[in-house]
């Protein structure tokens, strides 16, 4: 049987997207949301709570992400999880899950390109350049 992993988020970019490139010239793009759901606690509380992840997004994607997000941005991220892994120098095995995006879309129009460029992207654009990479 095939398994599934697909994640589906709808949030606001902690940060400005960062970019950079792979030994053999990939552009990867990272950046972080924040997902935000609020409850009402049996005393009539209302509590709220935030997850943060972590998405990665890769060739084309990864230079859309970076032409048109900002810090705030509220967007829908949609791909796969990923768990990498790596040791420290002192020996320390540390791990970091993350989303491996295949679409994302913008869902208000405060983008970097429009302050650059003097317009707008819609909104609801889709930054689609569905990749499958996996992290080299």
């Amino acid at each position: 049987m095939r398994g599934l992993n697909k994640v589906q988020i709808i949030g606001h970019l902690g940060r400005d997207p960062e970019m950079r490139y792979t030994p053999n010239g990939k552009p990867v793009t990272t950046f972080t949301v924040a997902v935000s759901r609020a409850r009402v606690k049996a005393e009539g509380e209302r509590e709220e709570k935030t997850e943060w992840f972590n998405v990665v997004a890769w060739e084309r994607l990864a230079e859309i992400c970076t032409q048109y997000l900002v810090k705030g941005s509220l967007t829908y991220v949609e791909g796969r999880l990923e768990t990498r892994s790596w040791e420290t120098e002192q020996g320390q095995k540390q791990f970091r899950t993350e989303i491996v995006a295949n679409e994302v879309i913008i869902l208000e129009r405060r983008t970097r390109g429009a302050e650059d460029e003097g317009g707008e992207p819609a909104a609801n654009d889709a930054l689609d350049a569905s990749t499958n990479h996996a992290a080299n």
